[in-house]
């Protein structure tokens, strides 16, 4: 048994549940799902009160997802309109950016104002209700803007991470046919200057069904404007009518498109729903981060990932609490940049990503004592597993040894936390993902879809339905169903591998399908390697996710050349930059091995596993290996790597 860190008494006699009301609540919520949401539900505002809560089915032959389907709301009401006028002159946003010393406060009655104004702007370009908005823009203000103007008015929002390339871009507007994008000049993050507006100039070109881009002033720096096209965001809204009409939508019309990378290869549009979603994002940050009105909350994900969108957007704003939105990264222009942000506001309630704190862990605790933490009171860790060892660093460095760590586990495709040790409820064990939140029932299944009881490790599914969870794949509702709900009859696959200990906490051991998780960021292996082989030197790529101290997994890539071309550090470099042109930064190969073959079976398959054993400095027990064709290959990446492992330490 791993070791326990109680919940302090203190903490729990204040917390919103502590262990009696979780037993109690989590009981009533599997027993009675229906009573239990309705009364979640009635957190909302809604414009015409529904009469159903759930309607599902989960035969993959007729999927159905449908939560509070008769009921009308509108969501911009709900983050905004409802906290005024009683916290008009109060901050919403508290917003530093990458350099210090720059910042802006935005009270709840600037924001309703700037709200409205882009909505009309919207509105006068032609959007309408299902309408869809690319949003592509750094982590400023205006992000936030931009989605609760588009829900003001029934549009969608898509947003796409800032340091995608203009690839990545064009490949979600296309998908998507978005009728306006949204961006700035420049963004700036960790010193240096990303141009939006001229990757946007690129990704918009061959995409007829843009019509408008907006175009903030982040920088000031000159750029391209297309006459007729594009259009100055202040410009825009100082003109434009400060009040606008909200638009009634039904709980079941879409909120948001968001992409995340698939084993195709092509990015999946995730589509969440209005009310359900707002229900169970709402209600959830509020409980799981224990947020007390006047407590100030950060959470450091980039406004592109699910993350910010549940719980550093709409979850903050549902509740009307102050939120810290930071542009920049944790180690510019030094290492102590986030704990001086955390004293300098008295941070309450602090959310970031394992890879964060690992890279954090390696500067040691100077930069840390540097700093007053002593505000905090709530520390979260979201992405991707937290090894034990960063676990106790965040726990005692970071949070004195005093506040709860929240490990929660979810996805896009869940909408909203699954997986959590409520603080004020659940005792901590280092890298654990503990127990589920209400209404969520996990099961640990085995390759033949037989439930495991008691400490078990298989694959982590989930039985019955919750509101937050997407609805369909934009597009590809088959590819939905055929993911998600066909592996495991009667339940949602989750992709991931699990391990349940006797106390029935889980831990997610990673991926078993062809997906890497970068820091949180999930990257399809196939979308990978087609960047890879596009490559003019390339004849062939298999990639797969190896153990990386600081990004949980990293990007292994085996390359095969041309047969003319020779091998070279250059070509190395080369083919690294390629991909990062290709698919943005956070998919660049941290390895790349030269495979003049690849192992394969002799169907021509490759046989991955092998690689990733390899990959991960595991150099036998390979299994069976009598279906590889040629099994020198296999002796010469074995090889090839150890070599290199030799190299490093030399």
């Amino acid at each position: 048994m791993s070791e326990i860190y109680p919940v302090p008494p203190a903490f729990a006699a204040r917390a919103h549940v502590d262990a009696a009301a979780y037993d109690r609540l989590y009981r009533q919520s599997v027993e009675d799902g229906e009573g239990f949401w309705r009364g979640q539900a009635a957190f909302l505002e809604w414009m015409r009160p529904f009469t159903r809560v759930s309607d599902t089915n989960f035969d993959p032959a007729d999927l159905r997802i449908r939560w509070f389907a008769d009921g009308t709301l509108n969501a911009s009401v709900n983050c905004v309109d409802r906290h005024l006028p009683a916290k008009a002159d109060k901050p919403a946003i508290l917003w530093e950016g990458d350099t210090p010393g720059e910042n802006r406060m935005v009270t709840w009655g600037e924001l309703a104002d700037k709200v409205n104004r882009l909505a009309n702007v919207l509105k006068g370009l032609g959007v309408g209700k299902g309408d869809v908005v690319a949003v592509y823009l750094p982590v400023i203000p205006e992000v936030m803007v931009a989605m609760m103007a588009c829900v003001r008015i029934g549009a969608v929002h898509t947003v796409v991470f800032s340091g995608f390339s203009s690839e990545s871009l064009a490949n979600r507007i296309e998908d998507s046919q978005a009728k306006v994008l949204i961006t700035a000049d420049e963004g700036h993050r960790g010193g240096r200057v990303v141009p939006l507006k001229r990757n946007a100039d690129v990704a918009v070109a061959g995409q007829p069904s843009i019509r408008h881009v907006v175009v903030v002033r982040r920088s000031g720096a000159p750029v391209p404007v297309t006459p007729g096209r594009d259009l100055w965001y202040d410009e825009a809204t100082v003109a434009a009518d400060p009040w606008c009409e909200p638009v009634e939508v039904g709980a079941e019309d879409p909120l948001f498109i968001l992409y995340t990378s698939g084993s195709t290869g092509k990015p999946k549009g995730l589509v969440h729903t209005t009310g359900g979603y707002l229900v169970h994002v709402g209600t959830s940050w509020r409980i799981i981060f224990d947020w007390h009105e006047g407590d100030l909350f950060w959470c450091t994900a980039d406004v592109g990932w699910v993350t910010a969108h549940s719980y550093k957007i709409y979850g903050p704003l549902l509740n009307g609490a102050t939120s810290v939105m930071f542009e920049g990264v944790p180690s510019w222009p030094d290492s102590s940049r986030w704990w001086s942000i955390i004293e300098k506001h008295g941070v309450n309630i602090f959310y970031t990503a394992p890879t964060a704190l690992r890279s954090l862990m390696r500067e040691g605790e100077g930069p840390v004592r540097k700093h007053d933490l002593s505000s905090l009171r709530v520390l979260g860790s979201v992405g991707e597993p937290i090894n034990p060892e960063a676990w106790r660093w965040y726990h005692s460095v970071i949070g004195g040894g005093r506040c709860p760590i929240v490990d929660n586990y979810w996805q896009t495709e869940t909408g909203a936390v699954l997986l959590v040790p409520i603080p004020g409820a659940i005792p901590n064990k280092p890298g654990m993902a503990a127990q589920p939140y209400f209404g969520i029932r996990p099961e640990v299944v085995d390759a033949d879809g037989n439930t495991l009881e008691g400490a078990a490790e298989g694959n982590m599914c989930f039985r019955g339905s919750w509101p937050g969870q997407a609805r369909t794949i934009l597009h590809d509702h088959e590819r939905f169903i055929r993911t998600y709900f066909a592996p495991y009859p009667g339940r949602f696959f989750t992709g991931d591998g699990v391990k349940r200990d006797a106390d029935g906490y889980y831990r997610i051991s990673g991926r078993v399908d062809d997906v890497i998780n970068v820091s949180g960021h999930r990257l399809g292996t196939v979308e990978l390697e087609s960047a890879i082989s596009s490559h003019p030197a390339v004849a062939e790529a298999a990639v797969v996710g190896y153990p990386h101290e600081v990004k949980g997994q990293g990007v292994f890539a085996y390359v095969t050349l041309k047969e003319e071309v020779p091998e070279s550090e250059e070509l190395r470099r080369e083919i690294i930059e390629w991909v990062r042109a290709r698919i943005g930064p956070i998919a660049s190969p941290d390895i790349v091995q030269w495979a003049p073959a690849l192992p394969k079976n002799r169907a021509g398959k490759i046989l991955r596993r092998i690689l990733t054993k390899v990959a991960a400095n595991q150099f036998d027990n390979f299994g069976d290996t009598s279906t590889v064709a040629d099994p020198a290959v296999v002796d010469d990446i074995v090889r090839r790597r150890q070599t290199h492992l030799a190299q490093e330490k030399a």
